[in-house]
């Protein structure tokens, strides 16, 4: 019985220790991230006035009826269906790079991951403008499609260029879970596929699709998301003639002084992201 009251004694010592290790991030956690998304729910009940200022005495659910709007669906519709694009695009060009990456020696492998994280090394900015001068008329893809006969090729402010720039800015985002998922597979498991005859496609199908399965859900989640909500790419790719979400919600608040309208459509958009996380853990994502 004493051993018991000792054992009970020293658990509640343990957790209150690791409570007070964990203090300070709850309280990063609360001031930086629960804290302003509270204020963004508070403000999208909120009332605008006709000096475009922002009443909070009366509360309402006008901005969230205007979302039902037609111009507000067409900006989801088009965030959705580039986001979607982007997504599969990725999906498709990192599936085959994390299973070669996968299956190379250490240095080979280390050597692809370094590449692939590259990027990250540069500001998201720059590297947008980057993309702006390759893609211009007279940048270096157009000489080059003009030198072999092709003619010039302007791409700069279409929905391609969007999607171009979307695609490098999240393919890192899709390689990474992706290669985490391939890298656990069992290779036995593979092995006794083939041993019951079972073909490529069979193989896959039954065997390394499911086990990956979970680094494709967090990949998609990772790369839908950002580009569902992206600004900074479709602004300057796109030269604002192909309006997504972040777009849009930047004038609301900048532009139109319109912050319950802009408060409403992010916490919509952070409810997504929440539900999407919730789905990925509870597809497996624990086992990734």
């Amino acid at each position: 019985m004493k051993l018991g009251a000792a054992e009970l004694k020293r658990e509640r010592e343990e957790r209150r220790r690791g409570f007070f290790l964990a203090l300070p991030s709850f309280a990063y956690m609360l001031l930086f991230f629960a804290l302003p998304l509270v204020i963004v729910l508070i403000y999208s009940f909120a009332t605008r006035t006709s000096t475009g200022s922002t009443a909070l005495s009366d509360w309402n659910v006008d901005a969230y009826r205007k979302l039902g709007e037609p111009i507000v669906r067409n900006v989801v519709v088009r965030s959705v269906v580039l986001a979607l694009v982007t997504t599969v695009i990725c999906l498709v060009v990192a599936y085959p790079f994390a299973w070669f990456c996968a299956h190379q020696r250490p240095t080979v492998r280390n050597v692809l991951l370094i590449a692939v994280m590259i990027p990250f090394w540069t500001n998201f900015l720059v590297r947008n403008y980057a993309w702006r001068i390759l893609l211009s008329k007279g940048g270096p893809i157009s000489t080059f499609t003009e030198g072999i006969g092709l003619g010039e090729v302007d791409i700069l402010f279409t929905k391609t260029a969007v999607v171009i720039g979307l695609v490098y800015a999240y393919l890192p985002f899709m390689i990474l879970p992706l290669y985490a998922s391939i890298d656990r597979l069992d290779q036995r498991l593979i092995e006794a596929g083939r041993d019951l005859y079972g073909s490529g496609p069979q193989t896959f199908q039954c065997i390394i699709l499911p086990l990956t399965m979970p680094g494709m859900i967090a990949g998609s989640i990772l790369v839908f998301v950002p580009s569902m909500g992206a600004y900074v790419t479709p602004e300057l790719l796109g030269g604002g003639k192909e309006t997504m979400l972040g777009s849009y919600i930047v004038t609301q608040f900048l532009t139109a002084r319109n912050w319950p309208v802009g408060a409403s459509l992010s916490f919509v958009l952070m409810t997504v992201m929440l539900v999407s996380t919730v789905i990925y853990f509870r597809s497996g994502g624990r086992n990734l």
